[in-house]
């Protein structure tokens, strides 16, 4: 156990620092995941009309917080990976004792703990510029939000991870997941929330793994009804339905793998 420990800790550190080394990249990531800031302005709009059913300052909170679930959840380990199997740079990893997703899941947590800081300051800046929207969620709220956004980027990770084995068997795997992409925005949340949807396209989304990566942990901080226990447990059901492919695939994608120095 201490040695996973010390492991999992010189591993978060290294990439921490490699994160930390392009401050000025990680604003501008920071700065590509503001879609939600332009729906803001769109639905805040629209919601003058009265026909949506939300407020503009609850539509505001809304997107203010699927902009804070798509900090703590983004991934690309599609793109590194991907590269790592064409370029043969996966060849020296598989001959280290430990399983290569660990260095991706290290290099994500680190440059999220260093994402934060600039998140948090565009939060403070958005309420200085819009403080009618300014709520405090309860404790109870904010530690479930912190979970499911939390399971949110387990799943989140594992569906883009289990599209990159693709990758052994075609040097376009990231196409997959932009087919993927185009429903994520549509479904989860992102582009409007789920209230606004009939009834029936409504019940019929909360099937797929959708909704639990941006819309479950967003209805949790700003106190939409949602059923939070079918949550958890969807969002626990279809992580392990895509880790199990995830599995089988790198095993028959390693019998495929002839990369340089395989």
């Amino acid at each position: 156990m201490k040695s996973i420990i010390r492991k999992a800790v010189t591993l978060l550190a290294v990439y921490y620092a490699y994160m930390v080394e392009y401050r000025a990249e990680l604003i501008l990531w920071v700065l590509t995941g503001s879609l939600p800031i332009i729906m803001m302005g769109v639905w805040t709009e629209a919601a003058e009309g009265g026909q949506f059913g939300l407020s503009s300052a609850e539509f505001a909170r809304y997107f203010l917080a699927v902009f804070l679930v798509r900090q703590l959840t983004v991934v690309w380990v599609i793109w590194e990976f991907e590269r790592e199997v064409v370029e043969g740079k996966l060849s020296p990893r598989l001959l280290q004792p430990l399983d290569p997703v660990w260095y991706h899941v290290s290099s994500h947590l680190s440059e999220r703990v260093a994402r934060i800081p600039f998140a948090i300051f565009l939060v403070i800046l958005f309420f200085a510029l819009y403080p009618q929207a300014f709520w405090i969620p309860s404790f109870t709220q904010l530690v479930l939000f912190l979970l499911a956004s939390a399971m949110a980027f387990a799943l989140r990770f594992v569906i883009q991870y289990t599209f990159a084995m693709f990758a052994f068997w075609t040097e376009r795997a990231y196409a997959l997941h932009d087919f993927w992409f185009l429903f994520y925005l549509f479904l989860s949340g992102t582009i409007a929330p789920l209230e606004v949807f009939p009834e029936q396209v409504r019940q019929i989304v909360l099937l797929t793994p959708f909704p639990y990566l941006i819309n479950f942990p967003v209805s949790i901080l700003i106190g939409l009804p949602t059923d939070i226990p079918r949550g958890f447990l969807s969002t626990l059901g279809w992580f392990i339905l895509f880790l199990g492919i995830n599995r089988i695939m790198w095993r028959q994608g390693l019998k495929k793998y002839s990369g340089m120095g395989a």
